[in-house]
C-alpha cells in the first residue's frame, strides 16, 4: 500500500479515526454524510451530453440568460444518491412520535392513499365537463354532507385551500353579514390563548384586533370578554379546545354574550380532532369554523402541501359563504353552482375564493378516513387522543413544570414550560437534546401565555410503548437539564448537523452557494 493516496489519507488515520468518535467518511454506520450538490458536481460539466442546440431567433424579448446557469453536473447515479442520502436525514411520522403540539402530525392511513390514487380521482381536472366528474362531485358533496352532520351546523364551504384561509372565509361571511345589516364594526377580539394566526387573519380582512386575557386557568376570561364587548365588536376568534390544550368551559356563554352585542363568533377548529365525535361546535353558538383536515381526518400535513381547510357556517352565516358549491338534484345529479347560475338563491355570497373547487387529493383521503371510522370510530379518535396526552402530562408533571395540571385533565396536548431548569438551561436545550435521542422536538416556545412553552400532542395513533420511550427520552433531558449537565448545551451531538445559531440563520440566512476561489498551490 502506497504511503499516502490521492485525496491525502495516510494509512494511520485509520487507527486514529477508529479510536476516536470520527470516521475518515463523516458516516456513522449508516447515518451517512452528505456534501452539499454543488460540491459533489460541477458546474462546469454535465451528467449528460447535449448536441448543441442549432442557431434560432430570441422569442423572448431581451430575457435572455447572459451566464451559465450555475447548475452541478452530475450523473443519474450520483443524483439519486444525493437525494436518497438527504432523505435519510429527514424525520417523519413513518419513523416515530412527533410530538409537535398543536399540529396534530398522525399517521395517514394508507387505504386513504390508496382511494386517493383511484382513476377517476388521481387523474380528474378541473375544467373537465361537469357529466364527466360526477364520481368526483359526489365525494365533495359527501364529504360536506359529513361534515355539517359532525359539526352541528347548516352550511360548509368546501373551497378554502388550508387553515388560514379557512380563517379568512370565515371572517369574510363575517364582514359581509355585518355589510348587509349596513353595521360598519371594526373589532375583533381574539384571546391570548388562540392560535397565531387568528389575529393575522382578522387584521388582513380589515378589522382592528384586540386581545381578550386569560384567566389563572388558562381559560378565556369571559368577564373580561363581556366587558369589551359593543356596538363596535364585529366578532371573536376563539380556539376551541385553546392552544394551552384546555377546552373552554364558558364557549356557549361567550357565544350567548357575543350574539347578544350583536357580533359573530368565529371559532378555530384546527383542534377539532380532541372533539370530534363528542362535541358538536354549533351545539355551542358558533357561527365559523374551519377544520384542517390533514389535523382531524389525517390527510398528509406539512411541507406546504395540498392542504384543505373546510368550513362550517352557521345558518346566520351560510347566505354569505363563497362560491362555488356542489347541489345535487333529485335525480341524483350533482351540479357546482358558480356565480353565473347563483341567481337569487345566493345573492348575498361574498365572492370566489380559488379559481377552482377545493382539493381533490384532500377530499378523498378524508371522506375515506371518515368511512372507514364510522360515527364510533371517530369519538374513538377524539377520547384516545385526549387519553394519550393525559397519559404523558401525568408521567411527567413531577419531572416538568406543568402550569395548568392543576386545572383538571388537558384535552389532546400538554403544555410544559421551562421553569425549575438549572440557571442557564431552557427549552431550547431541551428540545436540541431529544434530536439526540432520536426524536423531533416538541413545539417550542408558543403558546406565548406560558414561559418557555413545550407543547406536546402525542395524537391518538401512538400507542402505550411508544408513549413509554418518548416520555422516557423527554424525562431523561429534563433530568439533564435540571441537574446542570453542560453537555446538553451542545446538543445534539449525534445528528449530521450540529446547533446552529437559529437567529443569525434566520436573519442572515445564506441563499446561494459561491463557487470557492480555486486553491494557491504553496510554493
Amino acid at each position: 500500500m502506497s504511503e499516502i493516496n490521492k485525496s491525502g489519507w495516510k494509512p494511520e488515520m485509520f487507527e486514529e479515526r477508529r479510536r476516536g468518535d470520527e470516521t475518515f467518511t463523516g458516516n456513522k454506520a449508516l447515518m451517512l454524510e452528505e456534501a452539499l450538490i454543488f460540491e459533489i458536481g460541477d458546474i462546469h460539466t454535465t451528467g449528460v451530453d447535449f448536441a448543441d442546440a442549432p442557431p434560432a431567433a430570441s422569442r423572448l424579448g431581451g430575457l435572455e440568460r447572459v451566464r451559465n446557469i450555475g447548475l452541478p453536473g452530475l450523473s443519474e447515479p450520483e443524483a439519486v444518491r444525493h437525494y436518497t442520502r438527504l432523505s435519510r436525514q429527514n424525520y417523519g411520522i413513518d419513523l416515530g412520535v412527533f410530538p409537535l403540539g398543536s399540529c396534530t402530525m398522525k399517521h395517514n392511513p394508507r387505504l386513504n392513499e390508496k382511494v386517493a390514487r383511484m382513476k377517476g380521482f388521481a387523474d380528474v381536472h378541473p375544467l373537465q365537463p361537469v357529466e364527466t366528474v360526477q364520481g368526483a362531485l359526489g365525494v365533495i358533496n359527501e364529504l360536506a354532507f359529513w361534515l355539517i352532520d359532525l359539526t352541528g351546523m347548516h352550511g360548509v364551504a368546501m373551497s378554502p385551500k388550508a387553515g388560514a384561509h379557512g380563517e379568512l372565509c370565515g371572517i369574510l361571511c363575517i364582514r359581509a353579514a355585518l355589510e348587509a345589516r349596513g353595521e360598519g364594526r371594526k373589532v375583533i377580539l381574539v384571546p391570548e390563548s388562540a392560535h397565531g394566526t387568528n389575529p393575522a387573519t382578522a387584521a388582513f380582512a380589515g378589522f382592528a384586533v384586540e386581545e381578550i386575557p386569560a384567566n389563572e386557568r388558562g381559560r378565556v376570561d369571559l368577564e373580561a370578554l363581556k366587558a369589551r364587548l359593543g356596538p363596535d365588536i364585529a366578532g371573536v376568534m376563539i380556539t376551541n379546545p385553546n392552544t394551552c390544550g384546555l377546552f373552554e368551559p364558558d364557549m356557549k356563554a361567550i357565544s350567548d354574550a357575543v350574539h347578544e352585542a350583536g357580533g359573530y363568533v368565529y371559532c378555530d377548529g384546527a383542534n377539532f380532532n380532541a372533539i370530534v365525535g363528542r362535541v358538536r361546535p354549533g351545539d355551542l353558538g358558533i357561527d365559523a369554523m374551519h377544520i384542517n383536515l390533514h389535523k382531524t381526518f389525517s390527510t398528509p400535513h406539512g411541507g406546504g402541501g395540498p392542504g384543505s381547510g373546510p368550513v362550517v357556517l352557521s345558518e346566520a352565516l351560510s347566505p354569505y359563504g363563497p362560491l362555488p358549491f356542489t347541489e345535487r338534484h333529485a335525480d341524483g345529479y350533482i351540479t357546482l353552482v358558480e356565480e353565473e347560475t347563483a341567481g337569487d338563491r345566493h345573492p348575498d355570497s361574498f365572492g370566489r375564493m380559488t379559481a377552482f373547487h377545493g382539493q381533490m387529493g384532500m377530499f378523498t383521503r378524508a371522506l375515506s378516513y371518515i368511512l372507514s371510522h364510522g360515527a364510533d370510530g371517530l369519538k374513538q379518535v377524539a377520547e384516545d387522543a385526549v387519553l394519550n396526552a393525559n397519559y404523558v402530562l401525568r408521567n411527567l408533571e413531577h419531572v416538568l413544570d406543568a402550569p395548568f395540571a392543576g386545572s383538571g385533565p388537558c384535552m389532546h396536548e400538554v403544555i410544559f414550560s421551562d421553569n425549575g431548569m438549572a440557571d442557564g438551561f431552557s427549552t431550547l436545550d431541551i428540545a436540541k437534546g431529544l434530536i439526540d435521542e432520536g426524536f423531533h422536538p416538541m413545539t417550542v416556545y408558543f403558546p406565548l401565555v406560558v414561559h418557555g412553552a413545550m407543547l406536546v400532542e402525542p395524537t391518538e395513533t401512538e400507542s402505550k410503548a411508544a408513549l413509554d420511550q418518548f416520555i422516557g427520552a423527554l424525562r431523561s433531558v429534563a433530568e439533564r437539564a435540571k441537574a446542570g449537565d453542560e453537555s446538553l448545551k451542545t446538543a445534539p451531538s449525534f445528528a449530521p448537523r450540529r446547533r446552529l445559531d437559529e437567529t443569525l440563520a434566520a436573519r442572515k440566512p445564506k441563499l446561494v452557494w459561491t463557487e470557492p476561489e480555486p486553491a494557491v498551490a504553496a510554493e
